[in-house]
């Protein structure tokens, strides 16, 4: 049985004949947009040209090619009959380093945080926040020239919000929640200093993998069903990167709600400086959105410097994003599944403790709320 049988092998027959026969229908639709999409490219890349809104990478100064890293992170809880496992990590990971420079990073290269809790439904949320502070500490902890940032700029600020919004609203603060304030002071520090980019030798940028955005394409008028990766990986080509715009901003404010219960609105004005350009850097590879602070764009050194990092972490055709970030996202997408040797290891050590010799208790106890396949 070859890998395409096993995928359909615990579904209904009828559900998967009635599945692959909706599959092509949709087929159908899919041909349909991509017909528009090179109409679009007809009308849409001579429109571009015309306001001299793309440029060439050739047209940047010359820049050696430099160190890079890649931060991503993860969490998960695993609910017990007994109690939740709550585990997050972050991870950094070096990008292909260049023949003249030699990794200096000294390890760990990584943020871990586990514990066991009473059960609670927003574990995850908080749980989520403290992987966010993790990330953020990693980053700027980074020594290379060019960090890439999974997500977008604002994205830290959205699960920070919404990780100490659960924490402030429960009743009982938990070890997870005093761990998401015990680093909330450094995250602020960090992010801040992410978003300000100051330092001209070195470039933080966030690389979202999905997007939704439409800042260019509300820009020209153009049709509203595409957002502006899918037309500028039409139109763009190898080389070839858009003029760095601002970020759509929010209709609301940003804010970050504080440990305290109060307000912070300075990160307002940091974000609202953020700036987004596409970039293709080879034939094979689609166009890549690509979030940067204001000084970053308006200096063709730095830039220079960004476009050869992520040009050399795109090298190989099979990855889509800048390999650091694309090895991240391997290691960490791995934690649900490691969790469940984490539970095997701390009931094992139940085990070894009890003096009772019936363990029933703490099998159940210790025992997921799904069955285990």
């Amino acid at each position: 049985m070859d890998k395409n049988e096993q995928v359909f092998t615990d579904l209904p027959e009828a559900l998967v004949e009635e599945a692959l026969s909706k599959s092509e229908e949709e087929g159908s639709k899919f041909y349909k947009s991509f017909k528009e999409l090179k109409i679009l490219k007809q009308t849409v890349r001579p429109l571009l040209e015309k306001e001299n809104f793309i440029r060439n990478e050739n047209e940047l100064p010359y820049s050696e090619i430099p160190t890079t890293s890649g931060i991503d992170g993860s969490y998960v809880v695993e609910r017990l009959l007994a109690a939740d496992f709550v585990a997050c990590a972050a991870v950094a990971v070096e990008g292909i380093v260049p023949p003249s420079e030699k990794s200096y990073w000294p390890r760990p290269r990584h943020r871990l945080y586990i514990k066991a809790e009473p059960h609670n439904i927003d574990s995850g949320t908080i749980a989520r926040g403290i992987m966010m502070e993790m990330e953020m500490d990693l980053a700027v902890e980074a020594p290379h020239s060019v960090v890439f940032i999974d997500g977008s700029f604002s994205t830290p600020l959205i699960y920070i919000n919404q990780s100490m919004s659960k924490y402030l609203e429960s009743e009982e603060k938990s070890e997870t929640g005093n761990e998401l304030e015990k680093r909330f002071e450094s995250f602020i520090s960090n992010y801040r200093r992410i978003l300000e980019s100051n330092r001209t030798d070195k470039v933080w940028t966030s690389v979202p993998k999905y997007t939704s955005k439409r800042e260019i394409g509300k820009m020209f008028n153009f049709q509203s069903s595409y957002d502006d990766r899918a037309i500028l990986t039409t139109i763009l080509r190898a080389g070839e990167f858009t003029r760095p715009i601002d970020v759509e901003p929010p209709q609301q404010p940003y804010h970050i709600k504080l440990p305290d219960g109060n307000i912070d609105t300075s990160f307002d004005f940091l974000l609202r400086r953020i700036k987004v350009f596409y970039y293709r850097p080879f034939k094979w590879s689609p166009a890549l959105r690509i979030e940067i602070g204001p000084n970053v764009a308006s200096n063709d050194a730095q830039l220079a410097l960004l476009v050869r990092g992520v040009k050399a972490q795109c090298a190989a055709p099979n990855i889509l994003e800048p390999y650091p970030l694309f090895l991240a996202d391997r290691m960490v997408k791995n934690l649900s599944t490691a969790v469940k040797s984490f539970r095997q290891i701390a009931t094992k050590k139940i085990i070894e403790m009890e003096e009772d010799e019936d363990l029933t208790d703490i099998i159940f106890g210790m025992h997921g709320y799904r069955t285990e396949m």
